[in-house]
């Protein structure tokens, strides 16, 4: 759907939250570009530290094998150089990876710093340097020895793959230290047996600089994957984090919400109360006034004025009630009082409350019960409230002349349903939210009919809801609405079957009661 087809309200709760969205999308690109600008290596500085965190953490856990492979390609060695030879080399190995657990060991021990990050990279880089180059002295060794077999050029390829792919392996999250570690090892075999000549020499060389380059690329890779591994977690952090926050924000908001609501509650009983009490003075003298009790009045205007004053006390009152009601219902504080109720009857009862004011506006009620209805288990009162607006909301929507179609039957559950239907000006769509809501008025319904507080609707569906029914409106306009309330199957009252009577022995039924006096004598 193109943007222009949709509703002018839909368009502009769409652009707040597109607003809000690229304006939370352009401070994210923002923060991290400038936090790759104070990078060293192009990242951001809190990756930066985890990735060197990563290097010290593989190398330290990593001894144990280094040592064995050292140690293991120290005695095959001495197949072609002397073990004195091979040990000389083993200590140098040794030192030159003592110095890297030295760095790294300190640098988890250190406090650091995103400042401090780019000392350890050239630190790790340099011991690595330092490493590789042991490594490689073999390859010399090796390429020296007097009896230089095709065997030996082997175990030169052989370590130096173990020493690329260990640094490679190790050393991946800092790209500078890779370098460092594999380039010795590779630089050197590549020399020593280029200098030698002979296809096979120059095969060694030839495979150990793809070898490199295999492992450069690999390097990359492990090390992008790494940083795209750190990107997501801090990602998940971020979110996280913003879900907490809005944790916080949603229980700060529904504190308020209750507070406000508690502070509703008690202005509501407080003006109740206050309102309540004069209201009835009025509503009593005015009776009192319109009745003319105490006389006839001198202008007939005055009984007129009495009477306008007790209708709109009783306005008045009722408003007030209608208001305290639903607060109670909002605050899960009515309570029911349930007892046996036949639900036809109290339909009957509000519709002849409701004609004569429906016959004033020329408005025709037809009412259609279905024969032999139960009675329900529900508040009467209740039920009587929620009769007595819908009928009320449907005479003041309905125009002269108007139809009122009242109906009271089963639902296809097994429950029991109140349908009151008009032909009135319909309410649209859109607006219906808005009229199930408290003090909702559509605007169709305030041009054509009467001016009301909009509690009518919602303190039906709340009370309906207490009862576990459901509430369903339908409307059409130019053609009426159709509320329907229903209650459930669990509500019906089922007449019981009767208890049978336990039979009597035939014995018993053949002996008279002398009989039975001369048997037990």
């Amino acid at each position: 759907m193109d943007m222009f087809d949709l509703p002018a309200d839909r368009m502009s709760e769409r652009r707040p939250n597109e607003t809000s969205d690229r304006r939370r999308s352009v401070t994210a690109k923002v923060r991290a570009a400038r936090e790759r600008l104070t990078s060293t290596s192009g990242t951001r500085p809190a990756f930066d530290l985890e990735l060197a965190r990563i290097y010290a953490h593989n190398r330290l856990s990593a001894l144990a094998v280094v040592l064995a492979l050292a140690a293991a390609i120290t005695a095959v060695a001495t197949i072609w150089i002397e073990p004195r030879v091979a040990l000389t080399w083993l200590a140098v190995v040794l030192a030159g990876h003592a110095v890297v657990v030295f760095f790294a060991r300190r640098f988890q021990r250190a406090e650091r710093n995103a400042a401090d990050i780019r000392i350890w990279r050239l630190r790790f880089a340099a011991a690595e340097l330092v490493n590789g180059l042991a490594w490689a002295s073999i390859v010399i060794l090796l390429g020296q020895a007097e009896i230089a077999s095709e065997a030996a050029q082997v175990v030169s390829l052989f370590v130096m793959l173990v020493g690329v792919a260990v640094a490679t392996m190790l050393a991946a999250s800092i790209p500078a230290a890779v370098f460092a570690g594999t380039l010795p090892i590779a630089a050197i075999v590549i020399v020593v047996y280029s200098l030698r000549g002979g296809a096979a020499s120059s095969a060694v060389a030839a495979m150990t600089a793809g070898a490199e380059i295999y492992f450069l690329l690999l390097a990359h890779r492990l090390y992008r994957n790494t940083l795209e591994t750190l990107e997501f977690r801090a990602e998940k952090d971020a979110l996280i984090g913003e879900l907490e926050q809005a944790k916080a924000n949603s229980d700060d908001a529904r504190r308020r919400a209750e507070e406000a609501n508690l502070a509703k509650s008690r202005f509501l009983a407080t003006m109740s109360h206050e309102l309540r009490t004069p209201l009835n003075a009025i509503l009593g003298f005015s009776e009192v006034m319109k009745s003319e009790i105490f006389g006839a009045h001198v202008t007939p205007t005055y009984k007129e004025y009495a009477g306008d004053i007790h209708d709109s006390g009783q306005h008045l009152l009722n408003l007030i009630n209608e208001i305290l009601d639903l607060s109670r219902i909002e605050a899960g504080r009515y309570e029911l009082n349930e007892e046996s109720v036949n639900l036809a009857y109290v339909v009957e009862d509000c519709r002849h409350l409701l004609t004569l004011r429906a016959k004033n506006r020329g408005i025709t009620i037809r009412e259609s019960v279905e024969p032999g209805l139960p009675p329900v288990w529900a508040d009467e009162r209740a039920m009587r409230q929620i009769t007595l607006n819908l009928l009320s909301n449907a005479i003041k929507f309905t125009p002269q002349g108007g139809e009122i179609r009242l109906k009271v039957g089963w639902t296809a559950s097994g429950g029991q349903y109140v349908s009151v239907a008009d032909t009135g000006p319909g309410i649209p769509e859109n607006e219906i939210p808005t009229v199930l809501a408290s003090f909702g008025q559509g605007s169709l319904a305030m041009k054509s009919a009467e001016q009301g507080a909009g509690l009518g609707l919602p303190i039906v569906k709340g009370l309906i809801d207490l009862h576990g029914g459901s509430f369903s409106l339908k409307s059409k306009l130019r053609e009426g609405t159709e509320v329907i309330v229903a209650l459930p199957a669990s509500r019906i009252i089922s007449a019981l079957a009767p208890v049978p009577e336990k039979a009597t022995p035939a014995r018993n039924r053949a002996e008279t009661p002398a009989a039975a006096l001369r048997r037990a004598g």
